[in-house]
């Protein structure tokens, strides 16, 4: 039985997290050079938390915990930590250590710990590992970016269209190199291409004299190994698959995608949206202050834009401000529900565009609802605000004029912030990207000019 009591009990407020008593009791086994005491404080730990435990201190205790554990380095743990801390740390590992650590991985795991290295210490991990495994690698390495060829890994079970069930499983039994983890026997021509694969709950549910083709799922889907991780995680999220083969240009089958790295590529994609909106691109907590500020700056610099923007259009009725005061106070009002509507509506478009959701067969019908949407919140908003601008100044116009400006602008937000992460996404601009500057940017920009120029129309 796995010992959590480092792990926080899963019924709190604070399931799963790593105790503050337990990251101590690792510091001070590394500060007395306790070894065996470091060893067996991870020893009953997943590789996951063992990750958290190493994010969560210094770089310098990590060296230190990583120094003192030496050979038994779990290469488990590498891959579930950040990209960034895992290339750091092996840089001061040995060629065995990391040749061990290596060994404990898929190809898959491999790639994404390595593709991201510069090319000498790239080469150095590569020259650890096993000729085969080495040669795997590299062809994994080999495929675009983000595709499925650098997502699946090559470690596979395949069977020939001849085989009985007893012949799968005698020859799974006898294999050495079994992957650590499957769920499905892909069935395969003589050319190596899938014809279908059978789940591991039928093979160990029918008799031995059956044969695979009788029990394989012959509806099965194979992905390209060029296709976009972001597509392959829909694939998975959108059909429920466990597992499916992927396949090169001539459809030979060249290596399998599992569910649980589609998952992951489906966290990273909703991960890196949640960022892009709100201005962060990839930043982790785990990056300098100086990476920090230059990844928030661009960002920052855009918005100083926008909002110079929107004081060149508030600078266009000075004087109906200097004439009526109560504005200057009450326009931020108008401003800040409109941008406060379009987010909303933005970011349920980026992430509606995301899955799949938001298609141009359906485009308009989003559209239109959005519209009213923003239609009838500006509406009730309206009377609402109208009523505390009479209440406030004492003048009835004022409120009339807030009232209308709060119904043009919510309507504008819930257009802006729909139209605009459409038209990106059509120009191949990924929606995330800017949506959140251009939404701002209409919002402010007529809110202020709506509001400031029904004033002077209707109260001057």
């Amino acid at each position: 039985m796995t010992d959590t009591s480092s792990i926080e009990h899963a019924q709190t407020d604070r399931a799963y997290e790593i105790d503050s008593g337990f990251i101590n009791a690792v510091l001070s086994a590394v500060e007395d050079g306790a070894r065996d005491d470091l060893i067996a404080l991870f020893e009953p730990l997943h590789a996951a938390d063992i990750a958290d435990v190493l994010e969560q201190v210094s770089p310098a205790e990590r060296e230190a915990v990583v120094a003192l554990w030496g050979d038994e380095v779990d290469g488990e743990v590498f891959a579930e930590m950040d990209e960034d801390i895992s290339v750091e740390l092996m840089e001061n590992l040995s060629d065995d250590i990391i040749g061990e650590a290596m060994r404990d991985l898929d190809t898959d795991d491999v790639v994404d710990l390595i593709e991201d290295m510069d090319e000498p210490q790239k080469e150095r991990v590569l020259e650890t590992l096993e000729e085969a495994d080495r040669a795997a690698v590299q062809q994994s390495l080999s495929y675009p970016e983000e595709s499925a060829g650098r997502l699946m890994q090559r470690e596979l079970v395949m069977a020939p269209t001849h085989w009985l069930v007893g012949d799968a499983i005698d020859e799974m039994r006898k294999s050495d190199d079994l992957p650590e983890r499957f769920y499905d026997v892909v069935i395969v021509d003589p050319r190596l291409k899938p014809v279908g694969k059978v789940p591991l709950s039928s093979l160990m549910s029918h008799p031995r004299d059956t044969p695979l083709t009788e029990i394989m799922d012959e509806e099965f889907r194979t992905i390209p190994v060029s296709q976009s991780q972001e597509d392959v995680a829909y694939a998975f999220n959108q059909y429920n698959m466990v597992s499916a083969p992927v396949v090169d240009a001539q459809d030979r089958l060249v290596g399998v995608i599992t569910m649980d790295d589609a998952m992951e590529v489906l966290e990273e994609e909703a991960e890196e949206d949640i960022m892009l909106l709100a201005g962060v691109g990839d930043e982790t907590l785990h990056d300098s202050t100086w990476n920090t500020t230059k990844l928030r700056f661009p960002w920052l610099a855009v918005n100083l834009v926008t909002s110079i923007l929107a004081s060149l259009v508030i600078a266009q009725f000075s004087s109906t401000i200097e004439a009526i005061v109560a504005l200057a106070i009450l326009m931020p009002i108008v401003a800040s529900m409109g941008g406060n509507a379009g987010t909303q509506t933005l970011t349920v478009a980026v992430r509606a565009l995301a899955t799949k959701d938001l298609t141009p067969s359906n485009a308009w019908r989003v559209i239109r609802r959005e519209m009213f949407v923003g239609l009838l919140n500006g509406c009730i908003f309206a009377v609402i605000i109208g009523i505390v601008g009479v209440a406030w100044f004492g003048t009835p116009m004022l409120g009339v004029v807030l009232g209308l400006a709060m119904v043009v602008n919510l309507l504008v937000a819930g257009l802006a912030g729909i139209m605009v992460p459409i038209v990106l996404d059509k120009m191949g601009v990924d929606p995330a990207l800017a949506s959140s500057a251009f939404v701002t940017t209409v919002t402010d920009v007529v809110g202020f000019f709506v509001f400031l120029g029904l004033a002077g129309a209707l109260l001057l």
